[in-house]
């Protein structure tokens, strides 16, 4: 099972993120996953165009694809572009989704707060309890778009998920077993724990932020488009971050 994850787009009508978008399906037309998750911040400032670009292209594609927004979307153009597929049970105007790919659930966790760019998971752990809980012994990925470890970039981390604590201690309860939590939301690729489990952040497929940790000095950055890829095979999962 190949799970490839691509986050933050952020297409707009000034910039040529559509474009490294492309790159990226290019690529993917080679691995051929069996589905791909999209884990938010697909275009900026409502640009509607940008959303049915990005769904036309999606369409073309021979494999599915699940999408969580992000705190730069509209989840409004969402729900017309991409409607419930994929979703049930979801708490009011929240666009979580969970899905049974083969032997894994797929559970996506909608974490954005209008009008703000932090994310937070207070409001919509009942409901993810229930997915972990219904999984039974079905390994389970978990996606966000917000990140739950810090990248120790501050201006990021100033908007990192809030609510982590009781997610931790959830996900320490959880009868299923939960594999990895793969987010996105900093524009780099990051790697650390959470509740004892892998925590991943994806690389952007916008320019990626420097590897900037509050120093006088910024590092230079210069990267290609990127993504994940998630493989669970023979009950391990392996986890690829690709730049292409």
């Amino acid at each position: 099972m190949l799970i490839a994850q691509v986050s933050d787009i952020h297409a707009s009508s000034e910039n040529d993120h559509l474009q490294r978008f492309e790159q990226v399906l290019t690529w993917l037309a080679h691995l051929q996953p069996d589905i791909l998750v999209l884990t938010g911040d697909l275009t900026d400032g409502g640009w509607c165009e940008g959303d049915k670009q990005i769904a036309e292209r999606l369409e073309r594609q021979n494999y599915p694809s699940l999408v969580l927004p992000g705190n730069s979307d509209d989840r409004h153009l969402m729900v017309m572009r991409w409607g419930s597929v994929g979703r049930s049970d979801t708490p009011t105007q929240a666009l979580h989704f969970s899905h049974q790919a083969g032997e894994l659930r797929l559970i996506g966790l909608d974490s954005t707060v209008a009008g703000q760019d932090y994310g937070s998971v207070n409001g919509h752990l009942e409901w993810l309890d229930k997915q972990l809980n219904d999984a039974g012994n079905s390994p389970a990925l978990l996606f966000m778009h917000h990140h739950v470890v810090e990248s120790g970039i501050p201006t990021l981390d100033e908007s990192m998920c809030r609510g982590i604590d009781s997610l931790e201690t959830l996900i320490k309860n959880a009868p299923a077993r939960l594999l990895a939590i793969a987010t996105g939301h900093v524009h780099r690729p990051v790697a650390g724990t959470f509740a004892g489990i892998p925590a991943y952040i994806c690389g952007s497929v916008c320019p990626a932020n420097p590897v900037w940790f509050g120093t006088e000095n910024i590092p230079p950055v210069a990267e290609p488009p990127a993504l994940m890829i998630h493989r669970y095979v023979n009950n391990r999962l392996t986890s690829h971050h690709v730049c292409v």
